[in-house]
Parts: structure tokens; C-alpha cells; sequence
């Protein structure tokens, strides 16, 4: 049995009721509460209830962190990614689900990552991951039947070197790790096409990062990819560019208005050469070893505040608060606030915040302990602001802040 909805056998059947019940209390934070979406979650985990359990919980805190209910309407990516970051949505396949096109040759990786933080780069990521559901939601409405996976095109015309460039290789696992772990079942068929002999390089490198039902849905096509896409799409709904008859209004065969064909970053974006930030403190943290900072939270909805640089290569950095009082802690015995992570703060610095939801002893970690032979230097500076006065409600339901 496919586990899918009509498809599923007694004990599948009885998995899935099972499933409701144990995660009824978060139903409601779920963009959807049908059995088509909660199945995707169980055949993501072979129906195994509790790694599914486990799975769609830690997907709800993502949620809340990224604030993905609100990110496709309220947050706009730095002017470099909106303008170079190539892709873009265009059509329909036959059975309705969204196409997705990944334009690879002209993507400028390390003008990205010299000009954004890797954050914002995974944001907009997740912003068409979550725009594409919406999507897929739209047009299960439209159709009357379900439609949960999208169509990725990837055209490797261009692919080299500079695409398989350490740092970019890192964020692009990060990210399809992110997908993996939020999306499942969210991919219908991956096409490839125009792979140069460089491919089963790259895509040796990324592999991993991808589960097994995942990399049986990626196909390379030939040299008639053309004629293979018509298959599964028709030609109105692919740009002539790409063997259809879709244009722009304007004519162009590109159809540029949805599609982002990126480029090569000016350097004038770059933020490395052009940011110059004074930093409170410089220390240089030993091979193998981290730097644990002690702030003292008075009170909920302090603002602690950070920002930060490495020189030479990247470091890692995650924010705890201590759950035993005096004495020493292990970072791994502390309560996670903000899961630890590697920036590549050595070409863009650093610099975020967070309100504390309670007060306590918070704890900035730089971490090297994967370096076992380069020592980091790491110039950084905190400030904790004190959490604002209670508004004061005016009449009509407006709020004074003071």
C-alpha cells in the first residue's frame, strides 16, 4: 500500500488515527490538519508514530522560530538575493502541481555569501518553500483533488567550479537537510537537465544530505530533455526557452517576470568590503576548544544583542541559558535557545538579537571544538537592553509606548 489517502492498509489506517490523537495539542499550528498532510509526515518515518511524532513537533518550533505563517507576506529578502538569486516558479504540470525552475550557471555563490548573511539566504529558501505550498494548497481548491509536491527543473547548463565551492556546497546541505526535515513528501519529481560531465561531482557532494525517497525522485534527462519534459508538461506551460510556448506579455521567451535568472554579484554589494564594524572585544579561541559568555537576564523581554567576526574561516556560535545555579554547567546540560550552528562570519559578520522569554543566566558560546588544527580568532561585541515598560492602553484599543 502507497500510505497515501484511499491507499492504506488496516494497520496504516490505524497508525494515522493514532497519530491524531497524540498530536491534536498542536493541530492547530499546522498550515494544514488533513489526512493527506499528517500522512506525508508518517511515510516520511515508515509510519513509525513516535519518529513522526518527534519529527512534526520540532517542525511546530521551526514554525514559531522562522515564523513562517507570515514570512512569504512580511519578510523581503536583502535587495542581492531578490536580484541574484536565480529561480523562480512558471506553470503547471499535467496533473497541477507547481514547477519550480533552479537556473544554476549564471548563480554567483561566493558573491551571495560575500553580500548576505547565510541566514537570509536559507530565509528566502524557506520563503519559497512555504510560497510553493501555498501554492499547492491553492490549486488542490481549484482542482478538487489533493496536490502536495511540486516539479523541480534544474538546468546545469554553466555548472562549475565556482557552484562546488566549499562554503556554498555547506549551505546548500544545510538547506536541503532544512527541507528534508520540514518538507517531506513535499518534492514530486526532480528533472535535470543540460548536465555537464562536472554533475556527478556536485551531486556526489550533496547526496547525502537528501533521504533515499527523495533521490529516487531526481531524474537526469538527455539530450532529448525536451521531449521528456512534454510528458509530464505541456508545452503552454513551459517557457520557449524550455522547449514550450509560454512568453511574457512582453514576448520574451525567458519569461523573466517569473523567473530569476540571477548573474554575478557586483562587488559592490559585498558587505565584507564594505562594513567596517568596531568590536568591544578580540580573542582568539584555541583548536578544538569554545568560548562560553555569562549574561545575567533581570527580567523577560530583555533584549540581548549580538554581533560578530572570524578571521580565516568560519565558527560556530549558538545561544544557551543555564538550568542549574552556580557551579559549572555543560553547554549540552543547558537549556537551547538558539540551536548552535557555523557561520561563515570570516566574510560576513554576524549580527542578530533576541528577546529573552525569561530571566536567567544566557550564554554565547563560540565554538571551535570541530577545528583540530586552526585556531579562530573572533572579534565581538554584546549588549543587553533592559526590557521596555508595560504600553499603556488609550482608549479605542490603541497602545502608548513609553
Amino acid at each position: 500500500m502507497s500510505g497515501r489517502v484511499g491507499d492504506l492498509s488496516p494497520k496504516q489506517a490505524e497508525c494515522l488515527a493514532q497519530f491524531q490523537e497524540q498530536i491534536r495539542d498542536i493541530l492547530p499550528s499546522l498550515p494544514a490538519q488533513h489526512d493527506h498532510y499528517l500522512l506525508r509526515w508518517l511515510r516520511a518515518r515508515n509510519f513509525n508514530i513516535q519518529k513522526a511524532e518527534a519529527m512534526i513537533r520540532k517542525h511546530v518550533e521551526f514554525r514559531k522560530q522562522m515564523r513562517l505563517d507570515t514570512i512569504v507576506s512580511d519578510w523581503t529578502p536583502p535587495e542581492v538575493i531578490q536580484k541574484y538569486v536565480s529561480g523562480g516558479m512558471c506553470g503547471y504540470d499535467r496533473e497541477g502541481s507547481p514547477v519550480w525552475f533552479d537556473v544554476i550557471g549564471p548563480l554567483d555563490p561566493k558573491g551571495l555569501l560575500m553580500s548576505a548573511s547565510k541566514q537570509d539566504y536559507q530565509r528566502t529558501k524557506i520563503q519559497h518553500a512555504e510560497m510553493l505550498q501555498q501554492e499547492c494548497r491553492r490549486q488542490s481548491e481549484k482542482l478538487g483533488k489533493n496536490v502536495e509536491g511540486i516539479v523541480l527543473i534544474y538546468d546545469c547548463e554553466g555548472l562549475g567550479l565556482k557552484h562546488i565551492w566549499k562554503p556554498a556546497i555547506e549551505t546548500y546541505g544545510e538547506i536541503l537537510t532544512m527541507f528534508e526535515e520540514n518538507y517531506p513528501e513535499g518534492l514530486k519529481k526532480v528533472f535535470i537537465i543540460k548536465a555537464p560531465k562536472l554533475f556527478p561531482v556536485a551531486y556526489n557532494l550533496i547526496k547525502h544530505f537528501m533521504c533515499e525517497e527523495t533521490r529516487r525522485k531526481i531524474l537526469v534527462l538527455g539530450s532529448d530533455w525536451q521531449e521528456d519534459l512534454h510528458k509530464h508538461i505541456d508545452p503552454d506551460q513551459l517557457p520557449v526557452l524550455y522547449g514550450g510556448t509560454r512568453t511574457d506579455p512582453d514576448g520574451d521567451p525567458r519569461c523573466r517576470t517569473m523567473i530569476n535568472y540571477g548573474g554575478t554579484v557586483p562587488k559592490s554589494y559585498y558587505v565584507q568590503d564594505a562594513l567596517k564594524v568596531q568590536y568591544d572585544t578580540s580573542v582568539t579561541i584555541s583548536r578544538g576548544s569554545s568560548l562560553q559568555l555569562d549574561f545575567h537576564i533581570p527580567a523577560a523581554s530583555t533584549l540581548l544583542r549580538w554581533q560578530f567576526a572570524s578571521e580565516g574561516a568560519d565558527i560556530g556560535f549558538g545561544v544557551y541559558r543555564r538550568t542549574k545555579a552556580g557551579g559549572q554547567q555543560k553547554v549540552s546540560e543547558m537549556l537551547q535557545v538558539l540551536p548552535g550552528q557555523r557561520y561563515n562570519a570570516h566574510m560576513v559578520p554576524e549580527s542578530s538579537c533576541l528577546i529573552c522569554s525569561e530571566p536567567g543566566v544566557y550564554v554565547l558560546c563560540f565554538d571551535n571544538s570541530y577545528s583540530l588544527l586552526q585556531s579562530k580568532k573572533v572579534s565581538y561585541s554584546v549588549e543587553v537592553v533592559p526590557a521596555p515598560e508595560e504600553p499603556s492602553p488609550r482608549p479605542g484599543g490603541d497602545v502608548l509606548l513609553q
